[in-house]
């Protein structure tokens, strides 16, 4: 098997479902519980250890106890996925992964081309836009001021850092190879440029299974042609057929991509409805708030209507929110764990009251705690409905079908797709 170790759950899937596209199968757990395998053993097995908004000695600790329940259960590959924009603790994470295999040396590629992701002589670009000047410049947790590579991971790291050139990969993967073994007895991480697929490619092909990988889930796509083809067979989907009740998309994030396609499902017929986050950091018992929110919700739902309910995504209302927080003692980061929690008590109330088993979220944080609010233990990856974004159905007595995507992913029209998707008998 191949262990993989992600800071979030989106970002799990996101790995999960790029391996998936190559032929294997992928399954998706918390770091923290038995790996029980229920549908057999995968080919690739994702720990999340929700860890990109811990501080980073947590995070290096839950990243090592994770690698090493990877290696108890016989994996034999290890990639360690990190946000495609190397938000969060991404040098803590790579050590306590290197740390705890005892090795000394592993290959970082961020880069995403699908999804407008590039690494180009060590600078990362957003859709054309460098880093530091892309909408991640103002993250409300993580902002991004910097867009060279090796300068953000050597802040975060007493390891040494160095970078390749795409011109160094556009030569081939031997040409890289060689290359990669001289570099490695000078440092300790080296961030490789990639530009487009080709690149990819060749790193999977230049890299295959010599060293610990990290860096975003693109790569998973290109490995399984270069170590091999998956065993284990086709599936067929386990969850019970949709039956006419509305779906429920709940979007926590405050990305542009999840704001615009959160207006298009709407302009094509969903029903919106706002999580006032002023509101419920105003009251001391937000619990009838939520309640009355999810009332709205579910007779709407029951009405065979689909649903987007989101939080306060406007600058005015987003700084209200914080402000409020800090008068309550709040950090940024307990802001949005709050937030997070709260979406999930309406997701569970509105599932719950409908027997709705197919749903969509938007935003790591939230996904994360819809989660744990739900009791998902475990997940398969499913179907790919746009780049690094899969449906997933639960590995459990009765599964649940749903789609988990990141804040920052997807077209435009990605929510019109998702449910299209989740209301198909197959979800194919």
């Amino acid at each position: 098997m191949i262990g993989v170790v992600a800071d979030d759950i989106t970002g799990a899937n996101d790995v999960g479902v790029m391996f998936t596209a190559g032929g294997y199968t992928a399954d998706v757990y918390s770091y923290d519980l038995p790996l029980t395998f229920p549908l057999g053993r995968p080919d690739v097995v994702v720990l999340d250890t929700d860890s990109r908004l811990d501080d980073p000695a947590t995070a290096y600790r839950k990243v090592r106890e994770a690698t090493r329940k990877l290696i108890d259960a016989g994996c034999t590959l290890f990639y360690k996925k990190t946000c495609s924009v190397l938000r969060g603790n991404v040098g803590p994470e790579l050590d306590g992964m290197l740390d705890e295999l005892g090795q000394d040396f592993a290959i970082v590629a961020a880069g995403f081309p699908k999804n407008g992701r590039q690494t180009i002589g060590g600078i990362h670009y957003v859709r054309g836009v460098e880093l530091a000047k892309s909408e991640f410049r103002n993250d409300p947790v993580h902002p991004m001021r910097e867009s060279n590579l090796v300068k953000i991971l050597t802040a975060q790291t007493r390891r040494q850092v160095d970078f390749v050139d795409h011109r160094v990969v556009s030569e081939g993967p031997e040409f890289l190879r060689q290359h990669i073994e001289r570099a490695r007895t000078r440092c300790n991480y080296l961030v490789i440029d990639v530009v487009d697929q080709n690149s990819l490619k060749t790193i999977a092909e230049a890299v295959g299974d010599r060293y610990l990988i990290g860096g975003s889930s693109a790569l998973g796509e290109e490995l399984p042609s270069v170590l091999g083809p998956s065993s284990l067979g086709s599936h067929s989907l386990p969850v019970a057929p949709y039956d006419g009740t509305g779906i429920l998309c709940a979007a926590g994030s405050l990305m542009p991509q999840t704001r615009a396609q959160v207006e298009m499902a709407v302009d094509r017929g969903a029903l919106a409805f706002e999580l006032d986050t002023v509101r419920l950091m105003e009251s001391d018992d937000s619990s009838f708030l939520l309640a009355k929110l999810s009332e709205s919700i579910v007779k709407e739902m029951q009405a065979g209507r689909d649903v987007v309910v989101h939080t306060s995504s406007e600058p005015e209302a987003v700084a209200v929110t914080k402000k409020l927080g800090t008068a309550r003692g709040l950090s940024n980061t307990a802001v949005s764990r709050l937030v997070s929690e709260s979406m999930a008590q309406v997701v569970k109330a509105c599932l719950e009251a409908t027997g709705q088993r197919r749903f969509l979220i938007a935003g790591g944080d939230t996904s994360a705690a819809v989660c744990a609010e739900l009791g998902i233990k475990g997940m398969r990856v499913w179907r790919e409905i746009q780049a690094g974004v899969p449906s997933c159905y639960s590995l459990d007595g009765e599964p649940r079908l749903f789609v988990l995507k990141s804040g920052s992913f997807g077209q435009p029209d990605f929510f019109i797709q998702a449910i299209e998707h989740l209301k198909a008998p197959d979800a194919n």
